[in-house]
């Protein structure tokens, strides 16, 4: 189903919402992006719902609603800055928020009222992209590789996408052979907390707070024995895994909080080197993208622990950083609506191919 979409992402980070008008025909083609914060108060509503609390259900049913007016104004301001109609659009694939992702019991859960969406929107919805690659027995993520395949894809040479959203994940893109993917550690999201609870910013801009510490050896080491750096794909975490609580629990105690922040730059950079050493060493270019991408710090660290591997940023293959994921979950839907598979089982584990997605008209 070519034609005109509308991609909706909104993260792990939990800094807002990146929304991108795409044009799905023989060739995807980013057309607009918009970005639009979270409100303070919709942003620690999330991060509450991260963890066990009173009143759950009722609190995750408020917060669906207000996700789905944020990303109704946001698709609203899309079309606006494009000078297009609600009725050019075929859909929005919508991604959620995700609050708990553990597929090891079953589930996954990203937040939104697609209904409420739909209906606000005038614009058929496709959402719940991960919950039928679990049913199916996958971890339900990383999704993005099947997209990364159809875009970034080279004949002749073997790459590697790596989005470094507020979780980091691997692309492998070989010149011969299967593509294959997975979530390799944090990316942005504990420099995201440790800043904010430090500074009172919400994310590291261009890495400059870090750029100011020192790396700290015995805590880097210290973080970097976590099993999940060590478990073979399939795999995929999130905030249940790598948070502030649990980094605390590794801290001494009289660390500079300016050398932590350095050192969690260097806890990404190191993760996501090492993942590709061993499961992408073929690849000669490595992409990156996601918030992580605009991590000047972080992107010069990456370069340095990658000798002989020209690390680049996914704007120079037509689509900007940013935009990748919400662009990704566009060409998600349009593979829902054409019935056709969106996972990929070597990367999630699933028993095989699976349309991923439910659908709610406008």
């Amino acid at each position: 189903m070519p034609g005109l979409y509308i991609g909706l992402m909104s993260g792990t980070s939990m800094d807002g919402i990146d929304a991108v008008l795409v044009d799905l025909g023989n060739t995807p083609k980013l057309l607009h992006h918009s970005h639009q914060p979270f409100s303070p108060q919709l942003r620690a509503a999330l991060l509450a719902l991260n963890e066990p609390g009173d009143d759950e259900l009722h609190r995750a049913a408020l917060a669906a609603n207000a996700l789905a007016l944020g990303y109704a104004t946001v698709a609203r301001t899309l079309l606006a800055q494009a000078q297009a109609t609600t009725d050019q659009v075929v859909a929005i694939g919508c991604h959620g928020q995700t609050v708990r992702h553990r597929p090891e019991s079953g589930y996954t859960l990203q937040l939104v009222n697609a209904a409420l969406l739909a209906e606000l929107a005038g614009i058929r919805v496709v959402c719940d992209f991960r919950s039928r690659d679990i049913a199916a027995g996958g971890e339900g993520a990383p999704l993005v590789p099947a997209f990364h395949r159809a875009v970034f894809a080279h004949p002749q040479q073997s790459r590697a996408v790596v989005n470094i959203g507020g979780i980091a994940n691997i692309t492998s893109l070989p010149a011969q052979g299967d593509v294959t993917g997975f979530d390799c550690g944090p990316g942005n999201v504990l420099m995201d907390g440790w800043i904010m609870a430090h500074q009172g910013a919400s994310y590291d801009a261009g890495g400059a707070w870090a750029a100011q510490g020192t790396v700290l050896p015995e805590l880097l080491e210290r973080l970097l024995t976590h099993e999940f750096f060590e478990r073979l794909p399939p795999k995929s975490t999130g905030r249940e895994t790598f948070n502030l609580q649990n980094l605390k629990r590794t801290l001494a105690g009289n660390e500079r909080p300016v050398d932590v922040q350095a050192t969690l730059c260097e806890l990404t950079a190191t993760g996501i080197a090492r993942a590709l050493a061993t499961h992408c060493a073929d690849a000669f270019e490595v992409y990156l993208c996601g918030g992580g991408a605009r991590n000047d710090v972080l992107r010069k660290r990456l370069a340095a622990l990658l000798p002989g591997k020209r690390v680049a940023v996914t704007d120079e293959l037509g689509i900007a950083a940013e935009s990748v994921e919400a662009a990704a979950f566009a060409w998600l839907a349009q593979r829902a609506l054409a019935g056709e598979p969106g996972n990929l089982p070597q990367v999630t584990g699933a028993r095989g191919l699976r349309v991923l997605g439910a659908i709610y008209p406008a």
